[in-house]
């Protein structure tokens, strides 16, 4: 574990867990709160508010310690710790390090109408702060480091219409940060600490700009000094994130079970003339009310044909008798996601032809989820698809037995032309900088998902199959002990799936 830096030569200590924890004291931040200012209980008073959940707001969603539910305080400190150890080790040569993590800001769909908040997972997952407009900045000098949070402090006026915020003063405890400071403060905290600095490095996003203002003050100090120029960190805080805890595990296992529940309960309501958008609402609806936040993404509800177009979110059309409904849907637990689909016939009785695809599907799916064992890349489980998927339909005719070789698996891209697999965890395509050529290691959670697609002009089909779309995807756990299915609750087995969609039928 790092030990925090003295960052300044004016500073006052204490000793906290056994570590020496600096504060800042030059006159340019002299109306800061001191470490003694802080309430250690203050997050306990029954006065006091917060802009998330605490233990004595909200009992029945966090235990005590916990800053978001189901992750304890020493987990975040943790995360920071094991980034700061990657940041000290990748051969960077500046003494002085800052790294900028920036949180999300509100975002308005109109005039002081917002959208849901959702938080920058980044951040989020090393600070558990659920406030918009903060900067989290974690300062490396050699093998030292502190961290300081930037925050929006306590307004009564603007409460009053959005809600509490948790503020300067009680934030340091509840988030078990070294230091605290009002966000408007944060220009001038980086000029001071860069003029004692002067060739410092800088880690920071510039190609995904989350904050504008908070941007531009950082492109602008970079021309105003000796900085040496910027890294990005994100690529390293995937390397962290990839890796679930067991805390991790836990809330991602519920949240594949409340999405299967959910998708299982559409099935059992679905019946021919119903909408898209009625099984969009029961999917929703179903996975609130077992404690979902909302869902991941926008789904998939494809009836027909429909299916046919990969990321289809329309669900505005009706869906006859006879055909099948694509359904691609997750849910958000408490920060943690989950990406389930499902294909059914909505009469609850597969046509032979869609049995064979269906059949198909099903045990390329089941093949791939044990090739995990072997700890492939998800760019290995791809190729694999490909091979079987093409093998696979040469069988039943949908594409000409004279195809072999690279000619075979374009002609197999054309049934199924997206990816297999993807990381799945805090955002639906989770640690996005972390490649898909690398071998899956324990504790990453990924999804499979073979599918075919039977495109009105694909070349190859025949007409009976055209139309025609399918796809199956769980969500795995990487084991030692070998892959572990999380949405397992969720139906596949065609005799499952058409006894639970033939329940609504004569209703």
């Amino acid at each position: 574990m790092f030990a925090s830096i003295e960052v300044f030569s004016r500073f006052s200590k204490r000793i906290t867990n056994s570590y020496s924890i600096t504060r800042y004291s030059t006159g340019i931040f002299h109306n800061a709160p001191c470490e003694s200012e802080q309430q250690p209980n203050a997050h306990k008073a029954t006065s006091q508010t917060f802009g998330q959940p605490t233990t004595s707001t909200h009992p029945h969603l966090l235990k005590d310690g916990e800053i978001t539910p189901g992750v304890q305080r020493n987990e975040f400190k943790s995360r920071r710790n094991r980034l700061m150890e990657k940041i000290c080790k990748s051969g960077q040569q500046a003494v002085n390090q800052l790294v900028v993590i920036p949180s999300a800001s509100k975002v308005y769909m109109s005039d002081r109408i917002p959208y849901v908040f959702r938080q920058n997972t980044d951040f989020l997952y090393l600070t558990g702060c659920q406030e918009p407009d903060s900067i989290l900045l974690l300062i490396l000098n050699g093998e030292k480091y502190s961290s300081v949070l930037f925050m929006r402090p306590k307004d009564s006026h603007a409460e009053l219409w959005d809600g509490p915020r948790t503020g300067v003063l009680a934030a340091s405890t509840l988030f078990d940060i070294d230091q605290v400071l009002p966000v408007t403060e944060f220009d001038q905290f980086m000029a001071s600490l860069l003029s004692q600095h002067k060739k410092s490095l800088i880690w920071y996003d510039q190609g995904e700009i989350i904050q504008q203002d908070l941007h531009e003050k950082i492109i602008q100090r970079r021309k105003s000094s000796s900085i040496q120029g910027f890294n990005c960190p994100k690529p390293l805080i995937h390397q962290v994130r990839a890796i679930k805890s067991q805390a991790e595990i836990n809330l991602m296992r519920k949240s594949c079970e409340i999405a299967s529940e959910a998708i299982s309960k559409t099935m059992d309501i679905s019946k021919p003339g119903m909408s898209e958008h009625e099984l969009f609402a029961t999917v929703d609806y179903e996975c609130r009310m077992r404690g979902a936040e909302f869902l991941a993404y926008p789904p998939v509800v494809a009836g027909g044909r429909n299916a046919n177009t990969i990321h289809y979110i329309s669900n505005n059309q009706i869906i006859q008798g006879r055909e099948m409904v694509l359904m691609d849907a997750g849910c958000e637990y408490h920060g943690y996601t989950s990406d389930i689909t499902r294909t059914w016939p909505i009469d609850g009785s597969f046509t032979d032809y869609q049995r064979v695809l269906y059949e198909i599907v099903l045990e390329i799916q089941k093949i791939l989820i044990n090739k995990l064992a072997e700890m492939p890349s998800l760019d290995m489980v791809y190729h694999d698809m490909c091979s079987l998927l093409g093998s696979k339909l040469q069988g039943e005719g949908l594409i000409p037995k004279n195809l072999s070789g690279n000619e075979l698996l374009q002609a197999a891209y054309s049934y199924c032309p997206h990816h297999v697999s993807h990381y799945l965890g805090m955002d639906v395509h989770d640690t996005s900088r972390i490649s898909r050529s690398i071998r899956v290691q324990p504790g990453m959670i990924v999804t499979v998902e073979p599918g075919i697609y039977v495109n009105p002009v694909n070349q190859f089909a025949p007409r009976e199959f055209k139309n025609m779309g399918i796809r199956i995807e769980d969500d795995i756990l990487i084991q030692e002990s070998g892959p572990v299915n999380l949405s397992k609750k969720c139906p596949k087995e065609i005799e499952e799936i058409e006894a639970l969609a033939r329940h609504n039928q004569t209703r």
